[in-house]
């Protein structure tokens, strides 16, 4: 295996994963499109004001569809999310729900075991071979009957695989990801992809012509990888038609990943002055207008398309040992599936089995006996710019509570994700990275655009300096003095980190 280097330690069966042939296959998309990746990456610290594109408006306005919809796929009703670890695997595919995302991004997290034992999980999960015994001898195995179809959540542009060296270069984490689970299991059919963080159709054309390519190395026919774009980047808000129209041979659909909207919403605008400046996290729902612009064009565009259109997270999840808890998450998560669902959604995530039935009870009252709501065009949306940067819309401030919750989460986030797990349930809330991310760039954003509190407090660095001291005293764990460095380095840095995750990255194994 002339250039490539495996850094990582052993893991079990890793050997099963990492052959010369697996790795060979990455490298060679690594070779192909690591250049093009890079220069898109540079690409995005050139922020231009945001609106629609003129020169693509013949995309917009032309008459085109994406391919139609393998079997698998056409009825997305409710999909379960979660990392790839052993048990949750198999939770997932016992779960009822019509798809998985198995995620390797932000419910997981980039140690070198999860990597690897991801890929492990995802290989016996294409064969229906997983099961799992638990320290206590608790035994998990596959229930008989229909299974979720796996959709494959690979890392966004942005990270690297450092476990793996290229060339003298570590290899970029999504081909890492996307690069070994298509070798294994694309000869089994099914191979779906969840695209992230995508900020513009060219990143989109990247990946068309990373499938593009992968299909015919291995000889399997064009256009049997089908793909979800998250828009999740206000950028991307901005080139939904496009992004479909650049994957159209392999897109599927696209998502509304509302938390990492609202990151990137806050981190586009960070220094921009108070118009841009958001309240409390919690203050800002999927009513607000411009929020509910995002959504709208969403389903308009992808109907539009051919596409599947798919609702985002509800953050709350049951409690099984708090009745009064679990009936106040069902009741929100209730309220949230039915807007989506009378929006146009075809279907909508879900973070916790339980929470499935609702989900589906809810979309089946929607679509009777359709498999999805392609046909309702909502040709009464008409959305634009100025609705998208509405941010005043929201309403709300910014208080005391709102700032020891963002210290509060991300504290608690990133001592969870120092430890190993991406997917984190905090204050009857499933926390993942894009929660972790609001936290942080809310106080940055605060602090640097002179928030006052609605007590009349300013926000400032020695502020969230206290309420951090504060948060430090309760908490305990393993990695807590390392948590509370990187929060305070990425939330009051003078340099905005564009992720969390890449210094976090740097100080685990």
């Amino acid at each position: 295996m002339t250039g490539i280097r495996v850094l990582g330690g052993d893991v079990e069966r890793g050997g099963e994963i990492l052959t010369p042939d697996a790795l060979e296959f990455v490298a060679g998309l690594h070779r192909a499109f690591a250049a093009t990746r890079d220069d898109l990456l540079a690409r995005r610290r050139d922020r231009r004001p945001l609106g629609f594109l003129d020169d693509t408006a013949h995309i917009r306005e032309g008459d085109w569809r994406v391919a139609e919809a393998p079997e698998p796929l056409r009825d997305r009703r409710v999909e379960i999310t979660g990392p790839t670890e052993r048990k949750m695997t198999i939770n997932a595919l016992n779960s009822g729900a019509k798809v998985w995302l198995a995620d390797l991004e932000d419910a997981n997290t980039p140690h070198w075991h999860n990597v690897v034992a991801g890929q492990v999980n995802l290989y016996d999960a294409a064969r229906g071979t997983v099961d799992y015994r638990s320290p206590e001898g608790k035994h998990y195995s596959l229930k008989d009957g229909d299974r979720p179809t796996v959709v494959v959540r690979p890392r966004g542009w942005h990270l690297p695989e450092r476990h793996i060296e290229i060339d003298g270069r570590p290899a970029v984490g999504a081909l890492v990801d996307f690069g070994l689970h298509f070798f294994h299991n694309a000869g089994l059919g099914r191979p779906y992809y969840y695209l992230p963080k995508l900020e513009s159709h060219l990143e989109a054309r990247l990946w068309n012509a990373v499938f593009t390519a992968a299909q015919a190395t291995l000889g399997v026919p064009h256009g049997t990888i089908r793909a979800t774009v998250l828009i999740e980047t206000i950028p991307a808000a901005f080139e939904m038609e496009e992004i479909l129209y650049e994957l159209r041979d392999h897109a599927s659909g696209l998502n509304a990943g509302r938390w990492d909207y609202l990151f990137s919403i806050i981190k586009y605008f960070r220094d921009q002055g108070r118009d841009f400046v958001l309240p409390d996290r919690n203050s800002v729902t999927m009513t607000a207008p411009f929020m509910r612009a995002y959504t709208e064009l969403l389903v308009r565009t992808c109907h539009k398309r051919g596409a599947f259109a798919m609702g985002g997270m509800a953050a709350f999840i049951p409690n099984r040992r708090d009745p009064e808890v679990t009936q106040q998450a069902l009741a929100k998560v209730r309220d949230d599936k039915n807007r989506e669902a009378n929006d146009g959604f075809d279907g909508s995530w879900v973070a916790h089995p339980d929470l499935v039935p609702v989900c589906r009870e809810i979309f089946d009252a929607r679509l009777g006996d359709r498999p999805n709501q392609l046909d309702v065009l909502r040709e009464d949306v008409d959305v634009t710019a100025d609705q998208l940067l509405d941010f005043k819309s929201a309403g709300g401030h910014a208080t005391r509570a709102g700032v020891e919750s963002a210290v509060d989460v991300g504290v608690r986030y990133l001592l969870s994700w120092l430890g190993g797990n991406g997917a984190a349930a905090i204050h009857n809330l499933m926390e993942d990275a894009a929660t972790a991310e609001i936290s942080r760039s809310q106080l940055w954003q605060w602090i640097h655009n002179d928030v006052v509190l609605d007590d009349g407090t300013p926000v400032t660095a020695d502020l969230v300096r206290e309420v951090l001291h504060d948060t430090r005293g309760r908490l305990d764990g393993e990695h807590l003095d390392l948590a509370v460095e990187l929060f305070e380095q990425v939330a009051l840095s003078d340099d905005f980190v564009d992720f969390l995750t890449l210094p976090a990255y740097e100080r685990i194994a």
